[in-house]
């Protein structure tokens, strides 16, 4: 059987980057709200397609957001049957014994309204675009549940003018993402029919800003042949600071204004595949329930990164297949099963700094006591991430190997 083609696009932005809030496992999920039932199952993703990139990119720079691609592909489900269903839901970690379909679904419906709407403190949008030729007629079901559950847009788009399918699709993109991610999509092969967008945007502030002033440039030690100088901002007040001995590295939160935080961890020299390979959502409930309030002096390079992947083989090797072949069965789009995803690409971009605004820079005024306390120097690879605290979403997740790394 002939199968046309999806194209699935997913871009994720995090700019720049101080609510006390604790991680909690709940064996009885009956009274959480629906966005908290699937929190474990997208926390569990989060950190399995991490260990996939790291695996295949040991001494690069990985960014991504996990929740704009577990977003992506549980939208994509609703018009998935069979074999093809089950390995979309169950690659996603979700456990359908324990979670239904609808269930699932009313989860990423209310983690959406939670996440679109947010005070002016913090500007977080995520959302799903799906461009479409005229030659494909999508059923009734699957676009009322497109809208009603993923905030899905519907655009039409002529894929028989590569030029003109790849400038809308791509500008489309610029625009939700404040112009951050361009050109990710190049133009389609000539099966393409759709083209499934992906996007999330945050833009947030420190709750305490560093101090500009304070900024001096510092050597950030990328391995032991390599040395390269970074901007390294400053800050001594109380953190909410943990010391994992058992994973030999130190963990600093550090809260944004609104209800998003971001979570950097330091491991010792030599100890980041030790503690890559202890990644899961057990040990991120540890940190978050060992957090204490401390005074440290903080040490956090000012940088930038990015990340751009093809994560089809990512996926293939997390479980889901079916999808990317002529097995596909995403029949609930259109009647009939002959369409399958050929392509995925992911891009995320980080921007940390000192303050988010001028405003917010403006009211950079610490008061700096003399007693001894700890020096967290974030000047070796180290990790971060980046969640939603009421649903505890990962929003961004990575490691920074090299700061000055383009």
């Amino acid at each position: 059987m002939s199968h046309t083609h999806l194209y699935v696009l997913l871009a994720g932005l995090c700019v720049f980057a101080h609510c006390h809030h604790t991680f909690e496992r709940r064996e009885d999920h009956d009274s959480d709200p629906p966005s908290l039932k699937i929190a474990p199952g997208n926390t569990g993703f989060a950190f399995k397609l991490y260990h996939q990139l790291a695996s295949e990119h040991p001494h690069n720079n990985i960014f991504f957001s996990p929740l704009s691609i577990s977003t992506a592909f549980a939208m994509l489900s609703l018009g998935a049957a069979s074999t093809t269903l089950s390995e979309l839901l169950s690659g996603l970690g979700f456990n359908q014994a324990d979670l239904s379909e609808q269930e699932i679904h009313e989860g990423f419906r209310h983690l959406f309204q939670m996440l679109n709407n947010l005070d002016g403190e913090i500007h977080l949008s995520i959302g799903n675009a799906l461009f479409t030729d005229d030659q494909v007629h999508l059923l009734d079901k699957f676009l009322d549940d497109a809208k009603t559950f993923y905030e899905t847009e519907v655009l039409p788009t002529n894929f028989k003018n590569p030029e003109e399918a790849e400038s809308q699709i791509n500008s489309y993109i610029e625009k939700k993402t404040d112009g951050n991610i361009v050109n990710i999509y190049k133009k389609p092969d000539t099966e393409a029919v759709m083209v499934l967008v992906s996007y999330i945007f945050l833009k947030a502030f420190w709750e305490t800003p560093f101090n500009s002033q304070n900024t001096k440039e510092n050597d950030f030690f990328v391995d032991e042949q390599t040395t390269v100088t970074v901007p390294m901002m400053k800050k001594d007040s109380f953190l909410e600071f943990y010391q994992d001995e058992d994973l030999s590295c130190k963990v600093v939160k550090l809260p944004y204004k609104g209800n998003a935080s971001a979570l950097f961890i330091l491991p010792d020299q030599g100890k980041m595949e030790h503690l890559e390979d202890a990644l899961n959502e057990d040990v991120l409930l540890k940190w978050m329930n060992s957090l204490q309030p401390r005074r440290i002096q903080l040490f956090l390079p000012k940088f930038s990164v990015s990340g751009s992947y093809s994560i089809k083989g990512l996926l293939r090797k997390m479980g889901i297949t079916d999808v990317f072949t002529d097995r596909a069965d995403l029949s609930g789009f259109t009647g009939n099963p002959d369409l399958k995803v050929s392509k995925a690409f992911h891009e995320a971009v980080l921007n940390v700094h000192e303050a988010g605004t001028e405003a917010a820079a403006a009211t950079a005024v610490e008061a700096v006591g003399r007693r001894m306390r700890p020096t967290v120097m974030f000047n070796m690879p180290f990790l971060v991430l980046i969640f939603h605290d009421i649903t505890n979403s990962i929003l961004f997740m990575g490691r920074v190997v090299n700061p000055r790394e383009q």
